[in-house]
């Protein structure tokens, strides 16, 4: 006992007091915290790219004092670039769209504030017009089989390409909007290539069309002076020509319109009457009685090569009948766009009213069109022409007065839309030149000059007269609308 006592009383060195003794601080590189790793199933969040570093919660967060001596920074979790190898979402947000300062001066893109209604409106005014009246002469050769699988295919084919072009309105990596047709095909083939290739088509099919718009106006608006004077008129007529100068007057006072948003309104009532008077025109023709001696045997020529170009005529027909491609891109154009809400949602919405529009309007029209009047329907005309050779004396004065109204309001309205890219490429050679927006007077001037130079091509097209000296502009333009003049 007493060794331990004396144990315990013999005197050491004492133990320090370790509550009482200050601990020095551990460096922070000495012990680096491992990083914790995000589960595979956060690899696609869009917010792992641009969060802190994850802990988990039952780890509390320490309270040591920062130290001034530099440490070994824990590398952040990122998002792999072959996961998303077209940058994440938020990445992708910050990209603007990119806008060429020469648009803000140009008809197609001046304004850009449409909408899914406003693509509706333009979509199925340049879609649906006199080119379905024909329809019904396709089947005369096709039959009734061939006729309607080919105006099948032929619908559903123009909705996938429109589908096509509206998706490549925009790049969506480098934010570059193609608005017409001649900057898309630079930016594939190069500009030099582009111009050979697409320059002359695109002026070919604006001009052509609105050479025979100007026929199909001038030409109905003498017959709806015939339909609303009567037999009994004796009141002397306006010639052909100046029909076509009547035609082209209104026309100009429509082209007053600045810009392609602008004509809005006007695409709207070309809509509706193109979709009420193909509406009155099969309705009456399969209303009425069928014409005596009719045949649906499909017309067959003597010769093989005759039979060859007759198909191919029927088909050209057909895809004749489902216009307005050239004008996809330009409508587009006229909306705005963001990462956020891309301009082709809401164009696309509005092509698909559109089209379903036009397929309740050109399916009856051709099939109704060929049992009224089978193989006497006038291969020149269509089915304009039959209604108002066989059903005049069946059928009020009011509806035919009213189908020649509605055929004449409907070409104005188109004639705006179709022309709009022939504008469009006039004023950018005067913007890229000038360096300037051009004055307010010069495109009415501009605009109301291409339409009466549209009233000579068609006037000195050999169809009506025997072509004089004109210059080089006038030939090209005149024979461009060769044929389009023919089918029409």
């Amino acid at each position: 006992m007493g060794e331990a006592v004396g144990a315990k009383s013999t005197p050491g060195t004492p133990r320090p007091d370790r509550s009482s003794t200050p601990v020095t601080p551990r460096p922070a590189s000495a012990s680096p915290r491992p990083p914790i790793s995000a589960p595979p199933s956060q690899f696609h969040s869009p917010s792992l790219s641009r969060s802190p570093l994850l802990t988990p919660d039952h780890i509390a967060p320490s309270k040591t004092p920062r130290s001034s001596t530099p440490r070994n920074a824990t590398p952040r979790i990122r998002t792999p670039r072959f996961i998303t190898p077209l940058g994440s979402p938020l990445r992708r947000a910050l990209q603007l769209t990119k806008l060429d300062p020469q648009d803000a001066w140009l008809p197609i893109t001046e304004s850009r504030n449409g909408n899914a209604w406003y693509a509706a409106f333009h979509c199925l005014c340049s879609g649906i017009g006199f080119q379905a009246l024909v329809l019904p002469v396709a089947f005369t050769v096709l039959g009734w089989a061939w006729g309607i699988i080919a105006l099948t295919v032929a619908f559903a084919w123009q909705l996938y390409t429109f589908y096509i072009l509206v998706q490549l309105h925009e790049n969506t990596e480098t934010g570059i909007r193609y608005s017409r047709y001649l900057q898309i095909m630079i930016a594939n083939f190069g500009e030099k290539k582009a111009k050979w290739l697409g320059l002359f088509p695109i002026l070919y099919l604006s001009i052509g069309t609105c050479v025979a718009l100007n026929i199909i106006g001038g030409s109905t608006s003498k017959l709806f002076f015939q339909t609303v004077c009567g037999q009994s008129c004796t009141v002397k007529t306006l010639t052909p020509v100046e029909w076509y100068l009547v035609f082209a007057s209104a026309a100009v006072l429509l082209s007053q319109l600045p810009n392609l948003n602008s004509i809005a309104g006007v695409s709207l009532i070309g809509s509706i009457t193109a979709v009420v008077y193909c509406t009155l025109m099969w309705m009456v023709s399969v209303n009425k009685d069928r014409l005596p001696g009719i045949t649906y045997k499909p017309v067959r020529g003597a010769k093989e090569i005759d039979r060859f170009f007759e198909v191919l005529n029927s088909l050209g027909i057909i895809a004749f009948a489902f216009r307005g491609h050239n004008l996809v891109l330009e409508i587009q154009a006229t909306m705005p766009s963001s990462e956020k809400h891309p301009s082709r949602v809401p164009m696309w919405k509005g092509a698909k009213a559109a089209y379903a529009v036009i397929a309740a309007c050109l399916f009856p029209l051709a099939i109704g069109g060929f049992w009224a009047y089978g193989q006497r329907i006038p291969k020149n005309g269509g089915l304009q022409s039959a209604f108002y050779a066989y059903r005049r004396n069946d059928t009020s004065q009011f509806i035919m007065g009213l189908v020649s109204l509605l055929i004449i309001i409907n070409a104005l309205s188109s004639f705006q839309i179709y022309a709009m890219p022939m504008f469009d490429e006039l004023e950018s050679i005067f913007t890229k030149r000038m360096k300037k927006a051009m004055p307010m007077v010069a495109p009415d001037n501009l605009e109301g000059g291409f339409r009466l130079r549209g009233l000579l091509f068609g006037r000195r097209d050999p169809v009506h007269r025997k072509r004089g000296r004109s210059g080089r502009r006038d030939i090209i333009a005149g024979h461009a609308g060769l044929p389009l003049l023919h089918v029409a």
